[in-house]
């Protein structure tokens, strides 16, 4: 009989990892314990066969059952609309950091559409869904960090709605790497923008927790820090 997509992943099941994982993420609780490496070489050998059927019909009752399913779209070779569309019909079930992350990380058919994607993510820019807005900006930070593109990346930044924390952190993260990627024109706005004070002060600690950052701009980036109200 052939093994399912489901036992397979059980199989790997680490209960050390498990705990270890569940820890990062707290606001899910149905992580399995399955270490990355292990759902990435799956995910390959999905990609290489039929690929379509399983993304038809994968289930997605456990965080790495979701996380694979990501992954596989990142792997696959197909036109970007079609890859788009799978996108489309995954971000629904993203509900924590880790996967959003990683599957942001994994579109890399991003580098040869630019502005196919661009346009894509910016109704989930414009969403009050705060697993749909961090997917935008996260996109933003793997992807469009570079002159092209950065003054619209941090117009977004400021127009992004931001009352839910993971999205504070991912647009503090990414205001951060435009600064270590782009400091002179980060560093305007830093100076003029209407960032929360929340936001604005992690993006500076973030921006001096980088070893590329010297020492005395990471002191000047301190001096900039606000008083929260």
């Amino acid at each position: 009989m052939k093994t399912t997509i489901r036992e397979q992943i059980l199989s790997y099941v680490d209960s050390d990892f498990q705990k270890f994982t569940a820890a990062l993420i707290p606001n899910i609780d149905n992580v399995l314990g399955v270490r990355l490496p292990i759902l990435r070489k799956l995910a390959q050998d999905i990609a290489k066969g039929d690929w379509r059927l399983y993304l038809e019909t994968a289930e997605s009752e456990h965080f790495e059952e979701v996380m694979l399913q990501g992954m596989v779209i990142g792997y696959v070779k197909a036109d970007i609309e079609e890859v788009l569309g799978y996108v489309t019909r995954l971000i629904p079930k993203i509900d924590n950091w880790s996967v959003c992350d990683s599957f942001c990380a994994g579109l890399k058919c991003t580098k040869n559409h630019k502005e196919r994607v661009w346009d894509f993510i910016q109704p989930y820019l414009l969403s009050r869904k705060e697993y749909e807005i961090r997917f935008g900006v996260v996109m933003l930070l793997n992807f469009y960090i570079e002159e092209e593109y950065i003054i619209r990346v941090l117009q977004w930044m400021d127009q992004t709605h931001r009352e839910d924390y993971y999205v504070q952190m991912a647009v503090a993260w990414a205001i951060s790497i435009c600064y270590i990627k782009l400091p002179e024109i980060t560093m305007n706005y830093l100076k003029n923008n209407t960032l929360d004070d929340f936001t604005f002060n992690k993006a500076l600690q973030k921006i001096t927790e980088s070893y590329r950052v010297d020492q005395e701009t990471k002191t000047t980036i301190r001096s900039m820090k606000r008083k929260r109200k």
